[in-house]
C-alpha cells in the first residue's frame, strides 16, 4: 500500500538507504513511500528490507529513487534488486534518474493531476484559477443579492408597528416621570390626561394614520405650541404603524445619521463589498447618502403600497434648524422634490413641521401638492379649561378660578407655558416668573443703549427698528382692550394683535430685520403672511418696557444716535496742506454735473 505526500515549497530531501528523509533546499515534489514490508524472519537473524522509495517531480517529470537494496541470506534467494542511490550517507548529493516508464513526462497516465482529462500542470493551473475565480464571483453575486435585499427588508420593518425611536423616548419620558411621583408618595397620573385633545388633532390623525393621499403638508407655528405632540400623540395611536420621524439637524452629516437611524439604514457601511469597491460610499457626501436612503425607501414603499393600500409616513421635525444657506435650501429642496413624487404616486406622505417662517417662503416657490396647517395657541376659554384639568390631574386638586384666570391673562393659550406653571404650587406666582424671566430675555436680545458707540450701530440699528415693531404690537393692544371696554364686548386677554408682513417693513424701514426676530422667536409669521409677537409673555414684556417713564426718548437718543454714526461714515474729510497764515481757498462744489463728466 502506497502513501502520497506532498512537500511544500523549499523542502526536498536526501535519503538514508533505510528510507530516512533530511531536508534541503530545492523544489516542490511530491513522492510517494511504500509501507515496510517484514519478512519473516530467517534463522540467520536478518532483518526485513524497506521498500524503496521514489521521489517524483511534477514540475520537471524526473523521479529520484533511494539507494536501499533488499538484504539476501540463507533464507531469501532471491537476486538482490538495486535502485539508483541518492548517496550513501546524508551528505551526498542527489542525483537524478530519467524514468523510462514516462519517458521523461509527468502526468501521462493520469496520476497525481487535479483534473485527469489534461495531462499538463499549465492547464492544471489555469483551470484551478477559473474555478476560484468563479466560486468567488458567483458568491459575490449571491451576497450582494441577500444585501440588497436584507436592506430593504430592514426598512421595512422599520415601518412595521411597535418600536419607533421617537416614540420609546416619548414613552420613556412619561414613564420616568410617572416613577419619580411614585417616589415622592404622589399618585401617579392617569392615562391621556397630560393634556388635552386640541382640535387639530382629528386631522393629524388622518395624515399619521395614512387616511390622505395625494398631499404633503407642512405644519408651522410658534414653538411649544403643541405641533410635536401632535404628531407624537396620532403616532402613539397606532404604534407607530407605517410611520417615521425624525429631527432636522444644522449639520447635514447629522441629519443622514438621523434619517438612517429612523429608516434602519446603515448606508452601505455595514457592508462587506469595501474590498471590491473603487470609492469610498461616502465620499459623494451626506447628499447623496441621503438621496440613497430616499431612493431605498421609494423601492419599499412601492411594495407596502401594494399590499397595505396606504402610503407610509415620514416626518421631518423642526425643519428651521437647516441652516438657511445654500446647503440647508438645497437639503430642503431635494426633501421637497421627493415629497412631491411620492405625493404624487400616494405612496409616502410626507409631514414638515417648522416653528419660523423662511422654510415655508422657500418651498412655497416650487409646491403643487402641499397643504398647509397652522398650529395656534389656545383661546382664552380653553387655556383657562386646560389649565384647571392640568392641576387636577398632577396635584389633584382644582385651583381657584380667579388665579387660573389671571394666571391665562399673563402666559396666553401658549400649551407648554401651561404646561409649567401647572406643576408650581400657585399658578398666579408662577405665571409672573415666567413673565420676568421672559422680559430678561428680550432685554438681553434688543436692549436699547444710549450714547451708543459706533462698534455696536448695527446691533442697536436692529433692535431700534425692533422696539419699533414692539411698540406699534402694544399700541395695538391698548387700543383692542380699551374699545371692549368701551363698547362692552367679550374681551379676550390673550388675542394677540396682529400687522401684515408688508406694513411691518415699512414700520422697521427695513426689509432684512423680520427673519432674525423670527428665528430667535420675538415675533412669528402665519401663512397669511401676518406678523404677531410670538407669545403673550413677548406682547405683556414689550408692553412693560414701552410703558415705563423716558422710553421714547430713550428710543429716539438711540435712533438719532445711530444716524449721527452713519452720517459720519458718510463723510469724507479733506485736507490741504503747504497753506500759510493769509492764504486764501476757494472751495466750489457744482452739482449741475454728472458723475460720468
Amino acid at each position: 500500500m502506497v502513501r502520497s505526500i506532498r512537500c511544500p515549497a523549499g523542502l526536498l530531501s536526501n535519503l538514508y538507504p533505510s528510507g530516512t528523509i533530511l531536508a534541503v533546499p530545492q523544489r516542490t515534489m511530491s513522492f510517494s513511500i511504500a509501507r515496510f514490508r517484514r519478512r519473516p524472519s530467517s534463522s540467520s537473524g536478518l532483518s526485513s528490507c524497506p521498500a524503496p522509495l521514489r521521489i517524483v517531480n511534477r514540475s520537471s517529470g524526473r523521479f529520484y529513487s533511494s539507494g536501499a537494496q533488499h538484504q539476501t541470506g540463507p533464507g531469501n534467494p532471491s537476486t538482490p534488486t538495486t535502485e539508483r542511490s541518492l548517496g550513501p550517507d546524508p551528505t551526498s548529493s542527489a542525483h537524478e534518474v530519467r524514468d523510462q516508464g514516462t519517458s521523461g513526462s509527468w502526468g501521462n497516465d493520469g496520476r497525481g493531476s487535479l483534473f485527469p482529462i489534461t495531462g499538463s500542470p499549465l492547464l492544471d493551473t489555469a483551470l484551478t484559477t477559473v474555478l476560484g475565480l468563479g466560486i468567488v464571483f458567483v458568491g459575490g453575486v449571491a451576497y450582494i443579492a441577500w444585501y440588497k435585499k436584507t436592506v430593504l427588508d430592514k426598512i421595512e420593518q422599520a415601518f412595521s408597528a411597535g418600536y419607533d425611536p421617537a416614540l420609546e423616548l416619548a414613552k420613556n419620558g412619561e414613564e420616568l416621570k410617572s416613577f419619580s411621583k411614585d417616589l415622592d408618595g404622589e399618585v401617579d397620573d392617569a392615562p391621556g390626561t397630560g393634556h388635552l385633545r386640541r382640535q387639530e388633532q382629528d386631522m393629524i390623525d388622518g395624515i399619521i394614520r395614512g387616511q390622505t393621499r395625494g398631499h404633503y403638508y407642512f405644519l408651522i407655528g410658534s414653538k411649544g405650541g403643541g405641533k410635536s405632540t401632535l404628531i407624537l400623540d396620532a403616532m402613539r395611536s397606532i404604534e407607530a404603524d407605517g410611520v417615521a420621524f425624525l429631527d432636522a439637524h444644522p449639520d447635514l452629516e447629522v441629519f443622514r445619521l438621523r434619517l438612517g437611524k429612523a429608516l434602519d439604514y446603515e448606508f452601505n457601511e455595514d457592508s462587506q463589498t469595501g474590498l471590491f469597491q473603487r470609492r469610498d460610499p461616502r465620499e459623494g457626501g451626506p447628499a447623496l447618502d441621503i438621496e440613497r436612503a430616499l431612493n431605498k425607501l421609494e423601492k419599499v414603499a412601492l411594495r407596502c403600497a401594494r399590499r397595505t393600500g396606504r402610503p407610509l409616513v415620514l416626518v421631518f421635525n423642526n425643519i428651521q434648524h437647516f441652516k438657511n444657506d445654500d446647503d440647508g435650501r438645497h437639503m430642503l429642496l431635494q426633501l421637497q422634490q421627493k415629497a412631491e413624487a411620492w405625493a404624487a404616486g400616494g405612496i409616502v406622505t410626507v409631514v414638515f413641521s417648522s416653528d419660523d417662517f423662511w422654510p415655508f417662503l422657500l418651498m412655497r416657490k416650487v409646491a403643487t401638492r402641499m397643504h398647509v396647517l397652522s398650529i395656534r395657541d389656545l383661546s382664552y376659554t380653553k387655556a383657562r379649561c386646560a389649565l384647571t384639568h392640568m392641576c387636577i390631574s398632577r396635584k389633584k386638586r382644582k385651583p381657584d378660578e380667579d388665579d387660573v384666570g389671571k394666571a391665562v391673562s399673563t402666559v396666553g393659550g401658549r400649551v407648554a407655558y401651561l404646561g409649567k406653571i401647572s406643576r408650581a404650587d400657585d399658578v398666579v406666582k408662577g405665571a409672573k416668573e415666567l413673565l420676568h424671566w421672559e422680559k430678561a430675555w428680550l432685554l438681553s436680545q434688543i436692549g436699547l443703549i444710549p450714547d451708543c458707540d459706533d462698534d455696536v450701530m448695527d446691533e442697536q440699528k436692529w433692535s431700534s427698528c425692533s422696539w419699533l415693531l414692539l411698540k406699534e404690537f402694544v399700541k395695538l393692544y391698548q387700543e383692542r382692550e380699551r374699545e371692549c371696554k368701551a363698547t362692552g364686548e367679550s374681551w379676550d386677554p390673550t388675542e394677540l394683535p396682529s400687522i401684515p408682513y408688508w406694513r411691518c417693513r415699512q414700520i422697521m424701514t427695513r426689509a432684512d430685520f423680520m427673519e432674525e426676530l423670527d428665528r430667535v422667536n420675538i415675533v412669528s409669521v402665519d401663512v397669511n403672511l401676518d406678523v404677531a409677537p410670538d407669545s403673550m409673555l413677548i406682547l405683556l414684556a414689550a408692553r412693560e418696557v414701552v410703558e415705563e417713564d423716558g422710553f421714547d426718548d430713550t428710543l429716539n437718543n438711540v435712533r438719532d444716535r445711530v444716524d449721527e454714526i452713519e452720517s459720519l461714515h458718510r463723510t469724507r474729510e479733506l485736507t490741504f496742506k503747504d497753506l500759510v497764515r493769509g492764504d486764501t481757498l476757494k472751495l466750489e462744489v457744482d452739482k449741475s454735473r454728472s458723475l460720468d463728466q
